[in-house]
């Protein structure tokens, strides 16, 4: 038994040594994980952990961290990882601090973000590219040289390549067809059939315009594709007359604006909130959410549309809509997650230059050019040097409105209008600026008045005793305290031995009540003294309790107080001889500090003669103070109305050039605080084909870098975005990896044909319509779902020869994305409403963004609109459920290529969630509405919702649904809900032909 044992645990010690090796290997062949690691991870370990744990320098414990095998063969307490389980990895444990025999780094825990990376590596698979054996030695280890880099092909100008011939000439509509079909000629593989012209419309509208077409529409697109024997098709004449206008509609609708700018919104990772714990709302992002969809829907050429999101600020524009549209582009700097609580201000600084220089990497060049922040980019031709050379641009730009609010904030600017509109903003805004003038002119007047009154009455600052005072005097020090009052003498001018204040905490718990002792029944005037200053409240609750009730008085202790420099008046009241008389002093409900020194209790006759005894040359000043105070509050309410009424310029988030451009120094392995030697600003010099512009020290050289990356003779822009577009409307690109063109990325599966799209896109003017126009009407674009068998190849089909349909020989099934799901149960239910661009996070505009209060609207938001879901409010932290069920992905970053899962719980939640059971109510109740027959109902319902009509299988289970419910109406709503959720729930709702 023993040997029997001990041989399968050796057994499954090796199983298990063996799948740890294997995921290990796994994780470092990962683009993605390895762009992690030598970005967020490579820089922490090297500065936290080789000092200690690296033969270049000392090994404790016998963990070397220096390289993979390293931590995956562990040190003296074993394995220091278990990828993808943070609570059973010993490094995790140690930098968490929770056992003190473990807690590394010895000296000093890592801060909370630090650790948290950590932890995400290691739920990630803990993906580490670095390959063999501990090294002895720190080596640099780099990726191509940019002389090598220019050989590659993604840094190689596209070339001019005429279409190739084909055997079959009949197929082909144009070039892009040749291209593709010459490649399938080679492996035997013959194309798909065309696709049936209803399931062709379904597939025009969702890639076009991101909605179902109504029956109605499909009907006329079937319709019109008749030729004149009768037969139906998209090839002949009339099938290809009606695509062009289909198409050309399409193009021509808001809709596609929608649809093509929300792809550019993902790659742009656009939001609404900046993400993290203390979360703010980009109140104002929404404008650049429309200016992209605008972008798209005018037709702009997308070498402009580029230049303006980098250096909109800085081009010429011909009037103020221009200006407009520039300026609200320039967001696309500005959109990134940001932790704006970051004290270390240059910090803050240098990750935002690399979060903008990660995205624009991505999204136009499709380069990991972050990799390079910290050393050498280890794969690609992209030195350390030229990350700063760009970094420099960026650092010589204004992203950040200073560095010296504790919480920073984004950058705001006031935008252009047209003709009346900006006539009616600058009126507004010339009486707004009179009425400020006006107010800060009694500002200062109220200012120097208060001098004047401290200047003429002494006793402002001189101390006094209680004997000193006329009528009944009860001191601070006599009043009975709830809760912890402190006795205070910094200032002067208190009454008695000093006053008390609650300190400004533990508000609603203190109160002080002064309760006097009265000769004889009679009136009073009652007095409170208070030491003014401008962190006390302006909002006192004082309780008066008097022989007739009870009077509640606020006091302003921002205020001098008006008698005598010391008291103000709570009024006269009748108090009773051995009554219950007194003044209770709160700070419930108060915000600032509040203090009490003394309450007088004055008889009436004596009030007039003690008004000015201890000073009454203050008098005329104490007026005057009053006076200006009511004018001040008089002027502010006055601009609130005025405000509140006016027309208001319109504002977007920006970017500016810096006070001071220039170039900027490398920081030592990403340190911010190790400088190195300065670099000059400049590009990325594998991918330049000619000299690099000048760079003047008068501006950022955003300029100049927005016209590289939109120029023709860059090689990475127009291939990035037309394979971007392939993608978009095949659901995979002629570059797999779409957000990737560097050596770890995928090689095109057919370089010819990118290099034409490329070229023409940019012979086209940069033209986004023409280039879609173009690929949809390719026979290519139009081929039905699936492989189809091929009698004259030696393969039976092309899933034998091509599985990942990487030659396209047919069109693939896609699932649709999560807001395609949304709007067409939305379009179903008759609830969709079509209104385009806007603001839409309600209560945004009525809060700072940079309060606490921005967090209460994003983490309770209530998603009740029902437009279309490119206008849902963007939240990093809390997004629709729906979206999150669908895959909607990642807006912390360039999102090129959306995930499209098939898992169980987006079943349950079609058939659980609320949103979903209330949409198919309002479908079934749309649908009986209508006078037709149930069958004629039910046709209806499954083309709008499915595209199709329903099979005899299908109409048999609905009307069996339908039979028990007979004429009543509310089962009758209840059975066609159910048919709704049934048809949201299958599969063929979910994916398109």
């Amino acid at each position: 038994m023993f040997r029997k044992a001990g041989v399968t645990a050796c057994v499954t010690a090796s199983l298990l040594a063996i799948a740890f090796t294997a995921l290990a290997a796994t994780c470092a062949a990962d683009p993605a994980g390895d762009e992690f690691f030598e970005k967020k991870i490579r820089p922490l370990i090297t500065e936290r952990c080789l000092d200690c744990h690296s033969n270049a320098k000392k090994v404790k414990g016998g963990l070397h961290l220096d390289s993979r095998d390293g931590w995956v063969k562990g040190g003296d307490n074993g394995p220091a990882i278990e990828p993808g389980k943070p609570d059973q990895s010993l490094l995790i444990t140690a930098v968490r601090y929770k056992d003190h025999d473990l807690a590394m780094p010895p000296k000093k825990r890592l801060p909370p973000e630090e650790v948290a990376l950590l932890e995400d590596w290691v739920k990630l698979g803990a993906p580490d590219p670095r390959t063999g054996a501990p090294v002895a030695a720190k080596k640099k280890q780099t990726g191509l040289s940019i002389e090598d880099g220019r050989k590659f092909w993604s840094y190689i100008p596209p070339k001019k390549v005429e279409p190739p011939a084909v055997k079959d000439t009949s197929w082909p509509r144009g070039e892009i067809d040749r291209f593709i079909l010459a490649k399938l000629e080679e492996k035997g593989i013959a194309p798909a059939p065309d696709a049936a012209p209803a399931v062709l419309a379904r597939r025009l509208f969702y890639n076009l315009a991101g909605l179902p077409p109504t029956p109605a529409e499909v009907e006329d697109f079937v319709e019109a594709t008749h030729s004149a024997d009768g037969t139906d098709g998209t090839n002949g004449t009339n099938g290809m007359n009606a695509c062009e206008r289909l198409v050309d509609s399409l193009l021509a609708s808001p809709h596609f604006g929608e649809m093509w700018g929300r792809h550019w919104l993902d790659v742009a990772r656009f939001a609404e909130s900046s993400g993290g714990g203390r979360t703010l709302l980009f109140k104002d992002a929404w404008r650049y959410r429309d200016y992209v969809i605008e972008a798209f829907n005018r037709g702009e050429p997308f070498d402009q549309f580029i230049r303006e999101q980098i250096a909109g600020d800085l081009l010429q524009a011909p009037g103020s809509e221009q200006r407009r549209r520039q300026l609200t582009a320039t967001a696309f700097l500005a959109l990134g997650p940001t932790n704006y609580e970051e004290q270390d201000k240059q910090q803050l600084r240098f990750d935002v230059i690399d979060e903008q220089l990660d995205t624009i990497g991505k999204a136009i060049l499709g380069q990991t050019i972050g990799c390079a922040r910290c050393h050498d980019h280890k794969f690609d031709p992209i030195p350390q040097r030229d990350y700063y050379a760009m970094a420099g641009i960026l650092a010589s730009t204004r992203t950040l409105l200073n560095y010296k609010d504790n919480v920073a904030r984004w950058i705001v600017t006031p935008l252009p209008l047209e003709g009346e509109q900006e006539e009616k903003v600058q009126a507004q805004e010339a009486r707004v600026a009179a009425l400020k003038t006006e107010i800060d002119d009694a500002k200062k007047e109220l200012s120097k008045a208060k001098a004047a009154l401290s200047k003429a009455g002494a006793v402002a600052g001189r101390n006094i005793a209680v004997a000193d005072l006329p009528g009944i005097v009860v001191d601070d020090a006599d009043a009975k305290a709830i809760g912890n009052w402190e006795i205070s003498k910094r200032l002067n001018g208190y009454i008695g031995d000093g006053y008390r204040t609650d300190l400004g905490e533990d508000k609603g718990t203190k109160t002080l009540t002064f309760t006097p002792k009265f000769p004889q029944t009679g009136r009073y005037e009652v007095r409170f003294a208070y030491i003014p200053n401008p962190n006390r409240d302006s909002q006192v609750p004082i309780h008066v309790f008097h022989a007739d009730g009870e009077q509640k008085v606020f006091v302003d202790e921002t205020l001098p107080p008006p008698i005598d420099a010391r008291f103000v008046s709570l009024g006269t009241f009748r108090f009773e001889k051995d009554g219950a008389g007194f003044v209770l002093v709160s700070n419930e409900g108060t915000t600032g500090h509040v203090v009490a020194d003394a309450v007088q209790f004055i008889s009436e006759d004596e009030a007039a003669a003690a008004a000015g005894v201890a000073g009454n040359e203050q008098g005329p000043a104490q007026s005057t103070v009053k006076e200006l105070t009511a004018r001040v509050k008089e002027r502010e309410a006055a601009m609130k109305s005025l405000v509140e009424s006016g027309p208001t310029r319109p504002v977007a988030m920006t970017v500016s050039e810096d006070e001071k451009a220039g170039d900027t120094q490398i920081c030592i392995r990403g340190q911010v605080h190790q400088r190195g030697e300065e670099v000059p600003r400049g590009l990325l010099r594998v991918a330049m084909q000619s000299e690099p512009p000048a760079f003047s020290d008068q501006e950022s050289g955003r300029r100049q870098f927005a016209d590289w990356l939109a120029s023709a003779q860059n090689p990475l822009t127009a291939r990035v975005f037309v394979n971007r577009v392939w993608h978009w409307l095949f659901g995979a690109g002629l570059v797999r990896t779409t957000d990737n063109f560097g050596t770890t990325g995928e090689a095109p599966g057919n370089p010819e044909l990118l290099d034409y799209l490329a070229l023409r896109f940019i012979d086209g003017g940069w033209s986004v319509k023409k280039l879609v126009r173009e690929i949809v009407l390719s026979r290519t674009w139009q081929q039905a779902v699936g492989a189809t068998e091929n009698p004259n190849s030696k393969y039976q089909n092309s899933k034998h020869e091509d599985p990942d349909n990487r030659l396209n020989a047919h069109a693939n099934r896609r699932r649709l994305d999560a807001e395609q799901l949304r709007d067409t149960i939305l379009a179903v239910s008759g609830e969709l409403k079509l209104d385009v661009g806007g603001s839409n996070i309600a209560g945004a505009g009525d809060i700072n963004a940079n309060d606490f209060s921005a967090q209460n609207i994003e983490y309770k938001y209530e998603y009740a609109d029902t437009r279309r879901s490119v206008y849902t409010p963007a939240f990093r932290n809390k997004r629709l459920e729906f979206f999150e069920v669908f895959d909607f992905g990642d807006i912390n970053a360039t999102q090129g290529a959306l995930n499209a899962s098939n898992v169980a719980p987006q079943s349950l939640y079609l058939l659980n969630n609320s949103f979903v059971i209330e949409q198919s109510r309002k479908a079934a109740a749309r649908v009986l509405d209508s006078s037709a027959s149930d069958d004629d109902r039910l046709a209806d319902a499954f083309r709008r919702s499915l595209g199709r009509g329903p099979t005899q299988k299908e109409r048999a289970a609905c009307a069996k649904l339908l039979a028990p419910a007979g004429t009543d109406d509310a089962r009758r709503l209840e059975a066609w809900s159910e048919i709704f959720q049934s048809l949201f729930g299958c599969i063929d709702f979910r994916y398109l032909e």
